[in-house]
């Protein structure tokens, strides 16, 4: 074991009264997190639609790929999460593989799909809960009324990252909860009133199922994963991290694929090939089977919540980050400071959490539906996490490699994680997509080339800077201010 390592671990048990709070979320809680960021009940509502366009009754399989390959870049990151405990999530786990220059990538890449997520689904959450409004009678659909939605919502998820991780990850954890079981009882009450063709074999044979459907359908899939290893950034607030984080890393994802799996298969049974042209397949469902005219609010409300939840989840993995660069210099050392009485990185979060809210209102004050400010900005978000996971794949063989760990394991899962996440960039690219997601990609990679740019002049006049890149530890995380 490295000598780093034998210092993280060791740090563990030190007392500290500056920095992000120790030792203080259980693995439920980093569960939580991580399940929080993925937000299973939002994407349940309207992906297995798209997929079933082009995958038909095979649409189970692409989500049993998706949860294959989203395990085989958990177990990458996994493989880290064992050794290494700190705020830094991927940036800090690159560097053990790839130096400076990848880490910083994976950093920025992450940062990027971490607020991109967080600001896209503040418009899902605007959305949902405007109709939820409307629904019980309250004027709520007026381009006014969404931008007090988007500064209300925007600024409770942005408190709730700021009073403290524990906070925000129940907040989280209760709101996911309500929305998973809202849809659960939903789909169980649905396979009762099918009766004996709740069992649908044709679902399970991939005799007539276009392979290539089933494979782009994957793409959808896997989108509904990204943010799945937010748990990664908790290593300082977790207890028993290198047992606790890896733990919640792999049982979210295989938690969320059987959910996304069972919910695949059963809107398939109830509804068909009706499902391919369903806009609300949960709506559609509840009116099918005869639920009581409220349960739509109910659901409404649920995926109204999930979208909220992922708002606040993502934004924690942002200010962690940042603050780690901040210990390092990669950016101002203001921002590598914490709040003096919630001990969290709230000078990052006061920017970060505004930032998505002002993004959201520009957007709303253009005309652009909720909805479509989820597509668009999650999009942007997506593109990072492509990067960064493809880096810890590869950081991953690399360090295991050069610590003598066995690998074999390490280089089936980073194989198929790369070439996952290489196909899944291509099919969002070709065929080019229609305006504005064609030129997301470009706002991307201008983002990441001035990101580049600023790693040059750190190169040239700051050196020093370099060298400190990812090697800030759990016990080097403190100073309050």
């Amino acid at each position: 074991m490295s000598t780093t390592t034998r210092t993280s671990r060791k740090s563990e048990s030190a007392p500290t009264d500056s920095g992000l709070r120790r030792g203080v979320m259980t693995g439920p809680e980093l569960a939580a997190q991580a399940i929080a960021n993925i937000a299973p009940t939002a994407v349940i509502a309207f992906t297995a639609a798209a997929i079933y366009i082009g995958a038909g009754n095979g649409t189970l399989y692409s989500f049993i790929l998706a949860t294959i390959v989203i395990l085989c870049v958990g177990y990458c990151v996994a493989t880290f999460a064992k050794r290494h405990a700190s705020a830094g999530s991927l940036y800090t786990y690159v560097s053990k593989g790839l130096g400076p220059f990848g880490a910083y990538l994976a950093g920025v890449a992450l940062i990027i799909g971490c607020w991109g997520i967080a600001a896209g689904s503040l418009g899902g959450s605007i959305s949902y809960m405007s109709q939820f409004l409307i629904l019980l009678g309250i004027p709520a659909g007026g381009v006014g009324a969404q931008i007090g939605l988007a500064i209300l919502l925007g600024g409770l998820a942005t408190l709730f990252t700021i009073r403290g991780i524990r906070v925000s990850a129940r907040i989280s954890l209760v709101l996911e909860l309500v929305s998973v079981t809202i849809v659960m009882v939903l789909l169980v009450m649905a396979l009762v009133w099918a009766g004996p063709a709740a069992w649908d074999p044709s679902q399970f044979d991939l005799t007539g199922v276009p392979l290539s459907g089933v494979a782009t359908g994957m793409v959808l899939g896997i989108l509904g994963f990204v943010g799945f290893s937010s748990a990664d950034a908790l290593g300082r607030e977790a207890k028993n991290p290198y047992t606790a984080i890896p733990r919640a890393i792999m049982w979210s994802a295989v938690t969320v694929g059987i959910l996304y799996v069972f919910a695949a298969y059963t809107q398939v049974v109830v509804l068909g090939e009706g499902l391919a042209g369903s806009a609300n397949p949960l709506e559609d469902i509840s009116t099918q089977i005869g639920m009581p005219s409220w349960f739509p609010l109910l659901i409404t409300f649920g995926v109204g919540a999930s979208f909220f939840a992922v708002v606040v989840a993502p934004l924690n993995v942002v200010g962690r980050i940042i603050y780690v660069m901040g210990k390092e210099g990669v950016v101002p050392e203001r921002f590598g400071r914490t709040h003096e009485s919630h001990l969290t990185p709230h000078r990052v979060l006061l920017v970060a959490g505004p930032a998505a809210i002002v993004l959201d209102i520009i957007l709303l004050s253009f005309g652009t539906h909720a909805m479509d400010i989820t597509v668009w900005v999650d999009t942007f978000g997506t593109y990072g996490y492509m990067v960064a996971y493809s880096l810890v794949a590869i950081a991953c063989v690399i360090y295991t490699r050069r610590e003598k760990m066995p690998n074999v394991l390490v280089w089936i899962a980073a194989t198929i994680a790369v070439l996952s996440m290489i196909y899944v960039f291509i099919a969002n690219v070709y065929p080019m997509p229609a305006y504005p997601l064609n030129v997301i990609p470009y706002i991307f990679l201008v983002v990441m080339l001035a990101a580049i740019g600023w790693y040059v002049y750190l190169a040239k006049k700051r050196p020093e800077v370099i060298m400190n890149i990812g090697n800030t530890e759990t016990d080097q995380l403190e100073g309050m201010g």
